[in-house]
């Protein structure tokens, strides 16, 4: 009897033993940033996390079983430990799952961040999947910490479904993840929420500074419901409760914007970069007019085209200059990159403009091509309403016959 009892044993441990596969992961991502820099602080912060056993985890849905689909055991990302990059760039990690037979095709994915920080996840691929393959997920979103939201995080596989088509087992994970996105329009929203809401432009008017400064209140009429704006729960003001409370100017750029829909690090760059520049070539021109004979004013159309021209010019033609561009092809940090341009640009002078540009370069160095009708009719379906552009209605009664030997009868 215990010699039976031991083979079943060893055949039931071999039989565990022969189900338990793993499945290869694969988990790109970008750590905290500050700009073209990494955040130095939260690298330490999450790596004394690492330590203390918070880490951060990824649970597999099943896409096939459940309802809702049975989740898969935690596997734990192989956080990097060494403080290694300076410059802000995606960083690949490794994780290893536990495939179980009830779990199946898996369709989505919860990941919970343990650590103190986000960190932005862009994609989770999965290698030799039984039965399936490959699967991939495409992400392109903050991960907060866990403590900070109210449901898991729930990513899917990229695989579009309609509604009515979209498997049991994953219908109630993307239930729960509209109804998050839609929010139930109460509370100050923060960062790491991800609540696509409208509200009234009721945050116009500045009623505790007096009459003055008091503004209508935009759309939410039967008679205009329109337009709308992206609801931050601010809190009202003081003295008018239908009124939210503005921020300062210098915390403007806090206001609540959903965080995947904020600049990205490359993006943010360029638009500090070119803030910069353009405070330059705003200064020396308006430096040179202060010392003219007449301030503020162009004299001649010569004055405006030395906006454009003038200066010190950077380098072209990159082979002719090998050393500046092995320089630049060093620098990490694309903010640097964007000021020390090597394309001939003159970086104390505003760019060309390209009519002006594209006339120089196919007619002769013609520099007034922005006079022509030709570019006159482009400006003006290219501008902002082109829609007012109409067909000229000669009124005939300022016709005179004998200039223009037409007769009224004869146009019929």
């Amino acid at each position: 009897m215990d010699q039976l009892s031991d083979d079943n044993s060893n055949k039931r441990t071999k039989h565990e033993v022969a189900e338990v596969k793993k499945i290869k992961g694969t988990v790109l991502l970008m750590k905290k940033n500050l700009l073209d820099f990494n955040d130095l602080k939260a690298k330490l912060v999450d790596r004394f996390d690492e330590i203390r056993g918070h880490k951060v985890s990824l649970q597999l849905i099943s896409a096939v079983n459940g309802d809702p689909g049975i989740l898969g055991k935690p596997a734990y990302l192989d956080w990097d430990t060494k403080i290694t990059q300076i410059t802000a760039a995606d960083e690949t990690f490794s994780v290893n799952f536990e495939w179980e037979e009830e779990v199946g095709v898996p369709g989505a994915f919860i990941i919970k961040n343990s650590h103190s920080n986000e960190f932005y996840l862009k994609t989770v691929t999965l290698e030799d999947v039984p039965g399936h393959g490959r699967i991939h997920f495409v992400c392109n979103s903050w991960v907060y910490p866990a403590e900070n939201y109210k449901k898991d995080r729930v990513f899917f596989s990229n695989q579009s479904y309609l509604p009515t088509k979209t498997p049991l087992p994953l219908r109630h994970y993307r239930q729960e993840e509209l109804q998050t996105l839609r929010g139930n329009g109460t509370g100050k929203l923060e960062e790491w929420d991800r609540v696509y809401d409208y509200e009234v432009y009721n945050d116009l008017s500045e009623p505790e500074m007096g009459t003055k400064h008091a503004r209508p209140i935009l759309g939410g009429s039967s008679e205009y419901p329109y337009p709308r704006r992206g609801r931050t729960g601010r809190p009202t003001a003081e003295t008018d409760p239908r009124h939210e409370s503005r921020l300062p100017l210098l915390k403007s750029l806090s206001i609540y914007v959903p965080r995947d829909e904020r600049f990205s690090h490359l993006k943010l760059s360029d638009v500090i970069a070119y803030g910069l520049k353009s405070v330059i070539q705003f200064l020396v021109p308006e430096a040179e007019a202060k010392l003219d004979k007449t301030p503020s004013e162009f004299d001649s159309l010569k004055d405006i085209l030395e906006l454009y021209e003038g200066g010190i010019k950077l380098p072209i033609k990159l082979p002719d200059f090998p050393f500046l561009e092995s320089i630049r092809k060093e620098i990490p940090l694309p903010i640097l990159k964007e000021i020390l341009r090597t394309d001939g640009e003159r970086p104390f002078h505003f760019p060309m403009p390209q009519v002006i540009k594209g006339m120089i370069k196919f007619l002769s160095k013609d520099k007034s091509a922005w006079r022509t009708d030709e570019e006159f009719a482009r400006e003006m379906l290219a501008g902002l309403n082109p829609v007012v552009i109409r067909l000229l209605q000669v009124n005939k009664s300022f016709l005179v016959v004998r200039i223009y030997a037409i007769h009224y009868s004869t146009e019929k």
